[in-house]
């Protein structure tokens, strides 16, 4: 038991039930890292964005994961960050901070993590170099002895389990789910027949609502949105037309919000968080720019992303 109001059970079946109640009643909120102009961390503004997104009911919080730019954070920031996130938090629901890079580095960053008082940790893909699929478990092997908390794996890049690698890594003590950015839908139901009934999964693909109708399909209706990071009400809407099977609205919000804001976003590298970023920014949100070697969008982009927003949130009954 950690001083700082998190960590409160590190039992991973009690971890994994919390998740799994939570996804079932809300999206997963990946907050966003506040910078001021400089490129310092923005603490107070970082509490502001996360008291945010917790009014709009997420089922957890992942402080420190790629939304948050976790690989410009160093040691210091990221435990501040993980610690406001578990302070804000206050055990409504769970918090799941980013571990990553190497195994030894990716340790560092669990002890810090734990200490912070996180409940989990999502084990983001490892730095640089691929590697087979041993490899790809002995990292999460080495990651999982060495710390309490229990794991989310995150394939995505260069990170993608076979069958059989996926059924060794269940069996690692402490694993409890994995996030899915592939999204090759053949491999994951693979995935998810061979998994044990309490495993849990989620849909981390960028902008994962464009394709929640096709991870549903498969046994994975979770999902992680990088939209409630900065327009909870359009975010909220989704989740529960979906759930509630309005396929009408479902449909009305992905034509005219969603894939458009795709469309804007694949125009340049990284703006999956840049845009974000900019659009909490354009609703008074106190978030900063990125930091390198990220970039803010163009003004021609920033343009075309206040519009989505208004039509967006006009579709919601809510105002910019």
């Amino acid at each position: 038991m950690n001083a700082v109001s998190g960590a409160r059970d590190a039992d991973p079946e009690a971890v994994a039930r919390r998740l799994r109640n939570g996804m079932a009643q809300g999206v997963l909120s990946f907050p966003l890292t506040s910078f001021r102009k400089d490129g310092s961390l923005d603490l107070d503004g970082f509490r502001t964005h996360v008291a945010g997104q917790l009014a709009a009911a997420p089922g957890a919080v992942f402080p420190a994961c790629g939304t948050g730019e976790f690989f410009s954070l160093d040691e210091d920031e990221y435990g501040q960050v993980v610690a406001a996130a578990v302070e804000a938090a206050g055990g409504r629901v769970p918090v799941v901070a980013g571990v990553g890079y190497g195994w030894a580095q990716a340790v560092r960053f669990a002890r810090i993590a734990e200490d912070a008082g996180a409940d989990a940790l999502l084990v983001l893909p490892h730095y640089l170099v691929a590697a087979p699929q041993d490899g790809l478990v002995a990292q999460l092997e080495q990651i999982a002895a060495r710390t309490p908390l229990p794991l989310i794996a995150y394939q995505r890049g260069q990170v993608a389990f076979g069958t059989e690698a996926f059924r060794r890594i269940t069996r690692i003590p402490g694993v409890i789910g994995l996030k899915d950015g592939h999204s090759d839908l053949d491999r994951l139901q693979r995935l998810t027949l061979a998994a044990p009934e309490s495993f849990l999964f989620f849909n981390g693909a960028a902008t994962a609502e464009l394709q929640a109708r096709a991870y549903t399909a498969v046994g994975v209706p979770a999902y992680s949105s990088a939209v409630h990071a900065f327009a909870p009400e359009i975010a909220t809407t989704f989740f529960a037309a979906l759930r509630d099977g309005d396929d009408t609205l479902v449909k009305t919000l992905l034509r005219e919000f969603y894939v458009p804001l795709v469309a804007v976003r694949d125009r340049v590298p990284g703006y999956a968080v840049s845009l974000v970023k900019a659009a909490a920014r354009l609703r008074g949100g106190r978030v900063g720019p990125v930091r390198a070697p990220l970039v803010d969008p163009s003004p021609a982009d920033l343009a075309d992303l206040q519009t989505l927003l208004a039509t967006g949130l006009d579709l919601v009954g809510a105002a910019l």
